[in-house]
C-alpha cells in the first residue's frame, strides 16, 4: 500500500502515478515511497499538476543537487530549462534516442519535465529501459563491452544542431566525457547499457570501424519496443525519469503547434564501470 495509486504502463517500463500533489512539498513517507516506484518503474508519469518554474525546482532538489545544462538555465531559476516549440522553431529537443547530458562529466541522475501547454495531438515521449536491453544481450557480447568506454560530446548537438556558439555554453566549451560503455546504476546496483545516438561519438578501446559498427548494433538494440513505453501528454502532466536507467525519444509531428513547459534536471556522479 502506497500513499498514491501506481498504475504501470508496461511490465518494462514507466507507471503512471495518481492521488498526489509535486507543487506541494512531500512529506518523508510519501516521497520514500515515490522513490520506491520511481526505482522499480523507472519513469513516473502524472496528470494534472498545477507546477511553474519554483516549484519544479524545489521537487528537483528533494532528489540531489541541481544539474546546469551547458545552454543555460531559466534566469533566475538554477537547474531549470525552458522546453519550447513553436511555428517558428527549426530546431527540437529529443530528436534521436538518448539520456540527457550524457556528455558532461557528472550527468543528470534524474529529469523531471513539465509541460504546460501540448499540441492537440502529438508530441508524444517514448521512454526505453536500458537495464532491460542490457539483460537481453547474450553472454558473450555481455563479456566483450564490460570494460569498454565511450567518448560523449556535446558539439554537434549544442553547435551543431542548435547553432550555439562555445562561448555561449556553461563552460565556455562545449563538454565532453569518456564514460563505461556498460556502467551500473548506483541505486539499484543493476547494469545497464551507457551510449545514446546523440553524444556517443565513439568507443575508445576499439578501431573506428568496429566502433561504428558496435555502437550502431547497440542504438538499434536498445531501440527495441519490447523495451518501451509511450506517454501521450496531456496538458499539465509531468514525466520524471531515472536518466542512468532510462532514454527517451520526443517525436515532432505536431507543428506548427506549440509544445511547452520547463525541464529540471539532477546532478549526479559519473555512472560507475561493472
Amino acid at each position: 500500500m502506497t500513499s498514491f495509486r501506481i498504475e504501470p504502463v508496461t511490465p518494462t517500463v514507466g507507471a503512471e502515478i495518481s492521488d498526489i500533489d509535486l507543487a506541494r512539498p512531500l512529506d518523508e513517507k510519501v516521497f520514500a515511497e515515490l522513490m520506491e516506484a520511481w526505482h522499480r518503474h523507472h519513469v513516473l508519469f502524472f496528470r494534472d499538476q498545477d507546477m511553474d518554474p519554483a516549484s519544479l525546482q524545489r521537487l528537483g532538489r528533494r532528489l540531489g543537487p541541481l544539474h546546469v545544462h551547458p545552454q543555460g538555465d531559466v534566469e533566475g531559476y538554477e537547474g531549470i530549462l525552458a522546453i519550447h516549440t513553436d511555428r517558428n522553431s527549426t530546431t527540437y529537443s529529443g530528436s534521436k534516442w538518448h539520456a540527457d547530458v550524457t556528455c558532461d562529466r557528472e550527468p543528470p541522475t534524474a529529469s523531471v519535465l513539465y509541460l504546460a501547454t501540448v499540441p492537440d495531438s502529438g508530441g508524444d515521449t517514448l521512454f526505453v529501459n536500458v537495464h532491460a536491453a542490457y539483460d537481453a544481450l547474450s553472454e558473450p557480447m555481455k563479456r566483450f563491452l564490460e570494460g569498454l568506454t565511450a567518448i560523449h560530446a556535446g558539439a554537434s548537438r549544442y553547435g551543431g544542431y542548435f547553432g550555439t556558439r562555445p562561448e555561449e555554453t556553461r563552460d565556455g566549451a562545449f563538454p565532453e566525457a569518456v564514460h563505461p560503455v556498460i556502467a551500473v546504476n548506483p541505486a539499484t546496483g543493476r547494469k545497464m547499457i551507457y551510449v545514446n545516438e546523440i553524444f556517443t561519438e565513439r568507443i575508445v578501446e576499439l578501431e573506428d570501424a568496429e566502433s561504428r559498427l558496435v555502437l550502431e548494433f547497440l542504438w538499434s538494440h536498445i531501440a527495441q519496443p519490447r523495451f518501451q513505453c509511450r506517454f501521450r501528454w496531456r496538458a499539465d502532466s509531468v514525466a520524471m525519469w531515472d536518466n542512468r536507467a532510462t532514454q527517451h525519444l520526443a517525436i515532432w509531428d505536431y507543428w506548427p503547434q506549440t509544445r511547452s513547459g520547463y525541464r529540471v534536471t539532477v546532478k549526479g556522479p559519473p555512472p560507475p564501470p561493472v
